[in-house]
Parts: C-alpha cells; sequence; structure tokens
C-alpha cells in the first residue's frame, strides 16, 4: 500500500509518500524541481508590482468560455482600483480543450518575448476562441502554425520565427507544464479559478460579476484605510 501525499508551494514542493514496509510506515522525500522564479503573468508593469498591494491571482484557460466571460468585469475591477489591486494570471490549459496547451505555451513564449503583448495575446484568445476549438480537419503541424501566426499578430510579425520555433521547443513546453502543476498544487481544477490574498473564493470556475469583486474587494480596502 503506497499513499502520496502533495504539500502547497511555499518555499519547495516535497512529495511525501507513506509505504508500509513490513508493518512499518516509511516516510520518503522527494524534492520536485522549482522554477527559478514566481510562476504568472503580473498584469501591468511587472517592475511596478507591489506584494503589500491585494493580490488577485486567476488561472485561466485561453479557450475556456468561462474564463473569457470572466475578464471583462475583472478587468472592469482592476481599473477601479488602480493601484490598490495587484493581479497575477496562471495558465492552466483544460485536458478537454484540444488546442488550449498549445495557447499556453504560445503566452509563455510571447510573454518572455514581449511582456507588454501578453494580456492583448489573452484577450484576442479569448475574442477568436472558435477558431482553435474547431480544428478537427488540421493536422498538428497545421494547427502549430496556426497559433504561432495568430500570436504573432500580438507580439509583431518579426518575431514570427521565434514564436513558430518556441511551439517546437521543450523550454516553454516545460513553463506551461510548470504552470499547470503549480495550479494543481494549490487544489485548481477548473477555470477560471480565484485567489484573493492568497486564499480560493467561491463560486470557482464560473465568472465573477463586477459588482462582486467590489463586494469583496472594498472592504478590505477599508480595512487598510485606503
Amino acid at each position: 500500500m503506497k499513499a502520496t501525499i502533495l504539500l502547497p508551494l511555499f518555499l519547495t514542493i516535497v512529495v511525501l509518500s507513506l509505504i508500509n514496509h513490513h508493518t512499518k510506515w516509511i516516510v520518503e522525500v522527494e524534492a520536485i524541481t522549482i522554477p527559478a522564479k514566481p510562476d504568472g503573468f503580473v498584469h501591468g508593469n511587472p517592475k511596478k508590482y507591489n506584494p503589500e498591494r491585494i493580490l488577485i491571482e486567476a488561472f485561466f484557460d485561453p479557450l475556456c468560455s468561462d474564463t473569457r466571460d470572466s475578464w471583462p468585469p475583472l478587468k472592469h475591477a482592476l481599473q477601479y482600483y488602480g493601484s490598490n489591486v495587484s493581479l497575477i494570471v496562471h495558465t492552466f490549459p483544460l485536458p478537454y480543450h484540444s488546442n488550449a496547451f498549445t495557447a499556453s505555451r504560445a503566452i509563455h513564449i510571447v510573454n518572455e518575448l514581449n511582456s507588454s503583448a501578453t494580456f492583448p495575446l489573452w484577450e484576442s484568445f479569448f475574442k477568436h476562441q472558435e477558431k482553435f476549438l474547431e480544428t478537427s480537419n488540421l493536422t498538428q503541424t497545421e494547427i502549430v502554425d496556426l497559433i504561432a501566426k495568430f500570436a504573432t499578430k500580438s507580439v509583431g510579425h518579426a518575431h514570427y520565427s521565434a514564436v513558430k520555433s518556441g511551439l517546437l521547443d521543450t523550454k516553454f513546453d516545460l513553463k506551461t507544464r510548470v504552470s499547470f502543476k503549480y495550479a494543481s498544487s494549490r487544489g485548481v481544477f477548473g477555470t477560471p479559478s480565484f485567489f484573493l490574498n492568497g486564499f480560493p473564493l467561491p463560486d470557482g470556475e464560473s465568472p465573477i460579476k463586477y459588482n462582486e469583486w467590489r463586494k469583496t474587494i472594498d472592504p478590505l480596502i477599508h480595512s487598510k484605510g485606503e
């Protein structure tokens, strides 16, 4: 009998395996590779990110319709609160959206090429989701080329070769997998999922309306005296 316990990500991730060996429980510790920097895309100017602000973490699938519908009210709330609230978005491609993983890889690539193009690309995927959900007549090679050309529109045509090669590079495959594993370590299993100052918000996997964001965040702002 073997039971595996996944601990949340704090300074490290450790897998504890309890093995019944001759009626004795033995604890095995297996370290998992930790990324060089925290996962996620900071909304706005990353250099102005302030950990003292109220923090929203969002776990998004670029091809999920509920994720798409959750973005406008969240964006409205961010505009309203300004410097009082920060947002970090993590990719979490759902397995039943067949091209969501490749789309998520494209977001990681574009973010590395030009971080100011990251959220415009998210919005482009939201606007044109149907194009990537109905691809049964295309080969995987054609899908990769389709997504490369699409993503290049956000970051600039001069970067087409970098985006295309990035979609075939294990580096960005790993980045996307790390994002997925990080989400799983936080207990995320659907999109959109939101955390506020580290705590999960109820009614996960459903869009949160603007007035609901206000009802949730306003008391936090007032408690800080801002």
